[in-house]
């Protein structure tokens, strides 16, 4: 039973970080971003999991090309 927690929260917090950042773009409740991708999922048969999979290898290159610098100094 342990062992399901960890997964559980690890899954939230690493794998809804998608779901929260377009969220947060969009300016809605992240919830609604979430069930939007699940229905999606089982409408088109697994092209919402695939589009989510591709934005969460979009952002992560995003971040990984555009860092945030905290002054001029930090080159």
């Amino acid at each position: 039973m342990k062992i399901q927690h960890q997964l559980l929260y690890s899954l939230q917090k690493r794998g809804f970080e998608v779901c929260r950042r377009i969220a947060e773009r969009l300016g809605i409740r992240t919830k609604i971003v979430r069930t939007s991708f699940i229905y999606l999922t089982f409408v088109t048969l697994g092209f919402g999991f695939a589009l989510y999979l591709f934005l969460a290898f979009w952002l992560k290159i995003k971040d990984l090309v555009y860092t945030k610098r905290t002054s001029v100094f930090d080159l």
